[in-house]
């Protein structure tokens, strides 16, 4: 029975040691100025999207933690109302979480989104933009922002973003950015 309770809290604490060490090494975010890492991804209907297929375009690239989550659908709610606007930017929005092409199906038909989402469920592309965040017993990807520019640039970053008013956020900073005031 001692051996029994020894093996358990070995486990125990490789296991937290695992995760503190996996927490402390995880990938800052890209900073301004930096080209912006290259993906290819799959959107909700399962078609990949890459990066360079918006070269000539700014890019809003918005990291969301879950599918049908409060804070996420209110987010991705906003970003939806304000597509006009983005088009009239030269701007699309590309959101991306862990989930899989199916749950982002499922949620694009529920709230109505037409904009893609990007699954990366391999957390490789959100690894690579410092989004990665460990919740315990599951990562998901942190609420955190890139604005690329048309090179391909990264001009803003935003991090641990506030759903109910970021996308009025973005859109006034690519206002500043492309009068040049950013």
């Amino acid at each position: 029975m001692r051996l029994w309770m020894w093996l358990l809290l070995a486990v125990l604490v490789i296991g937290v040691g695992g995760v503190a060490v996996r927490s402390a090494f995880a990938a800052d975010p890209p900073q301004v100025g930096t080209q912006a890492p290259e993906f290819t991804l799959p959107t909700q209907e399962g078609n990949p999207v890459s990066l360079k297929d918006f070269h000539g375009k700014w890019v809003v690239l918005y990291f969301y933690p879950k599918d049908m989550t409060t804070g996420c659908t209110i987010e991705a709610h906003n970003f939806q109302r304000d597509q006009e606007q983005y088009t009239k930017r030269n701007a699309v929005v590309l959101g991306v979480s862990v989930d899989t092409p199916d749950s982002h199906k499922q949620f694009c038909t529920k709230e109505g989104l037409t904009f893609k989402l990007l699954a990366d469920s391999e957390h490789k592309v959100t690894g690579a933009y410092g989004s990665l965040k460990n919740y315990g017993v599951t990562e998901l990807a942190a609420r955190n922002t890139f604005i690329i520019d048309p090179s391909g640039k990264i001009v803003k970053v935003y991090t641990g973003v506030d759903p109910n008013k970021h996308s009025e956020e973005v859109i006034a900073a690519l206002d500043g950015l492309n009068k040049g005031g950013m």
